[in-house]
């Protein structure tokens, strides 16, 4: 679709880590502050039918970010919620857009939805190969079900749904809640704390063998930005930067952007997660110009330092 004046978006989860970027890009794609809705839980609910309804009225374009997530231990802890949280948002908005009669509809995935054991790099052809990791697998099925009811409308509506699937994300303003963050704002946590303190060691989780990908938060909204403007397929597309670093080498690399010296302890009795996460990201490229640009060191640099800045 052309973005154009006059289109409205909807950018559900807009106030949030990603949202917020999202919302950033999108003026820089030449939408407006008054075109761009974010709607804010405590106004609507978007497991309620109605507040999905009153959502999507008079929007041309919707985009879904708005998800209930967390690392490894929360995930362990509300898997009923996480899968129903997640599946009834996007089943209910999407079904409200076809008939809002919306212009298009992008969901975001998430890498959970990839089997255990998919081989490395991940190809968006592989998503049906097997079971998710256990730990994630209830947040990884909700979403992975946009993925079907979006190719579904598609084939029966002729409904414009199009469905991504980006990495683990980071940068500023990620949640560094210890109950629910995720790896690398829980690493930077950790270190920096020890730093303040002079602790000589900090526990990580798992042996540190598995392996992740990054995706720097404003390169991933980029990339949502111009799927929404130019990818129109029923395919899914991995949002990636391309590479993988394992947990132990990061926890390292954190240390030494911090300035941590002492020991990291590993505790094993804690689960590593998906073995390795790495993806192709050539139909991105391909279908739709995108391509991360931030560099790993650089992109943890500044998240480094915009935690620091927030605890001052």
């Amino acid at each position: 679709m052309r973005f154009g004046d006059g289109m409205e978006v909807l950018v559900t989860g807009g106030a949030g880590f990603l949202g917020s970027s999202l919302v950033r890009t999108l003026e820089r794609h030449g939408f407006t502050k008054e075109s761009i809705r974010v709607p804010r839980s405590r106004d609507l609910d978007l497991r309620r039918w109605e507040d999905c309804v009153t959502a999507v009225q008079d929007v041309d374009l919707v985009i879904h970010l708005a998800a209930k997530v967390g690392g490894i231990g929360y995930n362990m802890a509300n898997p009923g919620s996480l899968f129903y949280d997640n599946a009834i948002m996007g089943i209910q908005l999407m079904e409200a857009a076809r008939q809002a009669s919306v212009e298009k509809f992008v969901a975001v995935g998430t890498i959970c939805a990839y089997p255990k054991f998919t081989p490395v790099p991940f190809r968006e052809e592989d998503l049906w190969e097997g079971y998710p990791e256990e730990t994630n697998a209830p947040y990884g099925l909700a979403k992975k079900m946009l993925l079907v009811q979006a190719q579904a409308y598609r084939q029966q509506y002729g409904f414009n749904a199009i469905y991504l699937l980006p990495v683990n994300l980071y940068g500023p303003g990620d949640n560094f809640d210890p109950a629910s963050s995720h790896v690398i704002p829980a690493l930077i946590k950790k270190f920096v704390e020890a730093v303040e303190t002079g602790a000589e060691s900090v526990e990580v989780w798992g042996t540190g063998a598995a392996s992740r990908e990054f995706l720097y938060v404003d390169d991933a909204a980029e990339g949502i930005a111009l799927a929404a403007e130019r990818y129109d397929r029923p395919d899914p597309v991995n949002l990636g930067a391309g590479f993988e670093i394992t947990i132990r080498d990061l926890a390292t690399l954190i240390a030494d952007l911090t300035g941590f010296t002492g020991e990291i302890v590993w505790d094993t009795a804690k689960p590593d997660g998906q073995p390795r996460r790495c993806l192709d990201v050539s139909r991105a490229e391909r279908e739709f110009g995108f391509r991360a640009k931030t560099g790993f060191e650089d992109g943890l640099r500044t998240t480094i330092e915009w935690y620091r800045n927030e605890r001052v």
